[in-house]
């Protein structure tokens, strides 16, 4: 990943945390290009990163991966701009925008382009992100490899067997964040009306949420197996945990999830 000229066609946050994670992993800033409408942006980046900026065919010409960093809206007309301007036959591919299909990319780009389609989530912005991605047929192993290398220079990276899939990504991890804010919030207004104050259930609530998703991920053991090291019986927070399983906590998660796998589906047609 080190030797290859990584360019960004947009500058916003998902772009700007990629290209900030790819420079902590060692990757050279003169391997970095990035072009984007807002002129701010790019001087931004310049100057805080040292990457390479320009317009977009100075950015696709030697590029050996593109990240397609736009919003959903204009992929179709950034794409059919940007078919031309591509300079290597096996450039790779990568789109980061929810709701375009790989057959509209392949179809804007041409169906001779190897393409990944990813889904990460917010939390990459801080370095801890969650992305799902799919490969179409033109993608080699080593076009995977580099994907994956990418992705998950601001968190993890995990391969799914169908594109589909990328709507249970969706629903899971990409808007899963908004689950635990609002899990988060509950909790916070549950502990002011208790006596709290509101400073005070804030901080006890995040950092909760932030010590709960570490020490999952540093536990050799699924979650179901710390909820139950942690609720002894008889005790407190066994009554909470009942209380949630009595008004449906796991079917309410469930449901809410189809919905966004529901309405994912939707978009991407």
């Amino acid at each position: 990943m080190n030797q290859r000229q990584i360019s960004f066609i947009g500058a916003g946050n998902m772009a700007n945390s990629l290209i900030r994670g790819l420079l902590a992993k060692d990757v050279p800033a003169q391997n970095i290009a990035a072009t984007d409408i807002d002129s701010d942006k790019l001087a931004q980046l310049a100057s805080e990163c040292g990457i390479r900026t320009g317009d977009t065919s100075s950015v696709a010409s030697e590029a050996d991966v593109i990240v397609l960093a736009v919003k959903p809206q204009v992929m179709a007309s950034v794409c059919e701009a940007l078919r031309p301007l591509i300079g290597k036959k096996d450039c790779l591919i990568i789109s980061i925008a929810a709701g375009i299909p790989v057959s509209s990319l392949a179809s804007w780009l041409g169906d001779d382009r190897a393409i990944v389609r990813c889904m990460p989530n917010t939390p990459s912005l801080v370095g801890e992100g969650a992305t799902g991605l799919f490969a179409n047929a033109r993608c080699s192993e080593q076009h995977q490899q580099l994907a994956g290398d990418i992705m998950a220079a601001v968190g993890i990276a995990c391969w799914l067997d169908q594109e589909q899939d990328i709507d249970a990504v969706t629903a899971l991890s990409g808007s899963g964040p908004a689950y635990f804010f609002l899990m988060m919030e509950a909790m916070e207004k549950a502990g002011t009306a208790m006596g709290l104050t509101a400073e005070t259930a804030r901080q006890l609530a995040i950092q909760t949420a932030l010590g709960a998703g570490k020490l999952a991920a540093n536990s050799d053991v699924p979650p179901d197996e710390l909820r139950r090291r942690v609720t002894s019986p008889g005790g407190t927070t066994e009554q909470a945990v009942l209380s949630f399983q009595r008004d449906g906590f796991e079917s309410i998660v469930e449901t809410a999830m189809k919905a966004a796998q529901q309405r994912a589906a939707e978009l991407a047609k």
